[in-house]
C-alpha cells in the first residue's frame, strides 16, 4: 500500500460514524439474556467478551454465568441501532429508551 492510499484508508476510518444501539448477551445453556447499550456497538462484544475472559467484568450475574458454563455458552446480538442523523442529545434519551423496552421484551438484565 503505498503512502497516499494508506493516509486514505486512515482518513476513512477516522470520519465514519459509530453504530449506537442496543445490544444483548445470551446464555445459551440457561437462557438467560442480559441487554445493554453502547456508543460504539462495533466494539461492545469485543470489550464485554475481553472483560469476561480475564474476571473483570462488573456484571456479577453475568459473570458467574460465564463462569459456570463458558464462552462457548454465549453469543452477542445486536438488537437495536439508531439512525445516524440523531442529535447526541437525541441518542442518550433514545437509547434509554430502546434499552428499556428490551429489557422488558425479553426479561433481560440490564448491564
Amino acid at each position: 500500500m503505498d503512502r497516499r492510499s494508506r493516509k486514505e484508508v486512515i482518513s476513512a476510518y477516522k470520519e465514519r460514524k459509530p453504530a449506537r444501539g442496543v445490544f444483548a448477551v445470551i446464555c445459551g445453556a440457561t437462557g438467560e439474556t442480559w441487554v445493554g447499550q453502547s456508543g460504539r456497538l462495533d466494539t461492545v462484544k469485543n470489550r464485554l467478551w475481553f472483560a469476561l475472559r480475564t474476571g473483570t467484568s462488573p456484571h456479577v450475574t453475568l459473570k458467574a454465568a460465564w463462569t459456570l458454563h463458558g464462552e462457548a455458552a454465549f453469543r452477542f446480538e445486536e438488537l437495536d441501532r439508531l439512525r445516524d442523523d440523531l442529535s447526541q442529545i437525541a441518542v442518550t434519551d433514545e437509547l434509554k429508551k430502546r434499552l428499556a423496552l428490551w429489557q422488558a421484551r425479553l426479561g433481560a438484565t440490564q448491564i
